[in-house]
């Protein structure tokens, strides 16, 4: 080993009353805070954001802290860097451009707010940086586009109460991405917002898209990897998982969504919980696809990773 570094501790985003669950007196952590921060590893220093609500530059050489910068709650996104300035959001509502180098905050940009049941509310996905403007998803059910120097917002793109999980790919022009409740398959023109075109998914999409040789791959939480053409949107191919094939405890309908009655069965903190475990169980494709070389790398809470051709 060669060093190692100590966070404050990992922890989900919690609030009373999330989601709407009961009681609402009680806190309750958020079962759909999934992902963990991905460092970027850049001019010798590593950076990367924790649960316990801070972004950390270490030396890459020996671990040492250089800074450190507090946000108001978990940061879980992983940052984008360019030209010297990390770009991130945190679940306190605002997203941060931070000088690299010294840690010192640039702007921020203040996101929807959800102070009842903080159901639409915190960055999970992480930005993509192209062109001088910042892309980025939010639990507000927003698509953000923002000036990367001054963080003003430059368009927005609402999906009615729809998270967007996914981390946008922005091709040629275009911003790839999707939704969760809605499972909506999205392309918007880079410089204005305006949809270019949409598709009706099977289920909810936290995977993050990738585009290749006109084609864009993205994984969905029924099981399955998707193939859509980037043109057009329509389907190509999919491949559902064996354990998603299988089934088990009917968590999906006949035609591959989610069975809603049997999952969201109850309003108490512990159902959630089950409906996780019970999409867990069938497959479920969280993982960002990577292709290389003609073929396409993925994981899947089945516990295998595949790759196909």
């Amino acid at each position: 080993m060669k060093w190692k570094f100590s966070t404050g501790g990992e922890r989900r985003f919690e609030a009373k009353g999330l989601h709407g669950l009961q009681p609402k007196t009680q806190t309750i952590a958020d079962p759909f805070d999934v992902f963990l921060s991905s460092p970027v590893v850049a001019q010798g220093a590593v950076y990367f954001g924790s649960g316990d609500g801070n972004l950390y530059s270490l030396d890459s050489a020996s671990g040492e802290l250089r800074w450190k910068f507090k946000a108001g709650d978990v940061i879980h996104c992983s940052p984008a860097l360019a030209d010297g300035v990390l770009f991130f959001g945190s679940w306190d509502s605002y997203f941060y451009a931070v000088d690299a180098a010294t840690g010192k905050e640039k702007w921020r940009f203040h996101g929807g707010e959800d102070p009842v049941i903080h159901n639409q509310v915190g960055f999970q996905s992480s930005p993509a940086v192209v062109d001088g403007v910042v892309y980025i998803g939010c639990r507000d059910s927003n698509l953000y586009a923002l000036d990367a120097t001054t963080g003003k917002e430059k368009w927005r793109f609402n999906n009615e109460l729809s998270w967007v999980i996914t981390s946008p790919a922005v091709v040629q022009g275009k911003v790839f991405f999707a939704t969760s409740d809605s499972s909506l398959y999205h392309v918007l023109d880079a410089a204005t917002g305006k949809p270019v075109l949409r598709q009706q998914g099977k289920a909810y999409m936290f995977s993050s898209p990738a585009v290749v040789n006109g084609v864009v791959f993205i994984g969905v939480l029924n099981g399955t990897l998707e193939a859509r053409d980037v043109t057009t949107g329509e389907l190509l191919w999919d491949y559902q998982t064996e354990t998603s094939k299988q089934n088990k405890g009917w968590v999906l309908t006949g035609d591959r969504k989610f069975n809603d009655p049997l999952l969201n069965y109850s309003s108490w903190r512990e159902a959630p919980l089950v409906a996780n475990d019970r999409q867990f169980g069938i497959g479920a494709i969280f993982s960002s696809p990577l292709i290389q070389n003609g073929v396409v790398y993925f994981g899947s809470t089945d516990g295998f990773l595949y790759a196909l051709e």
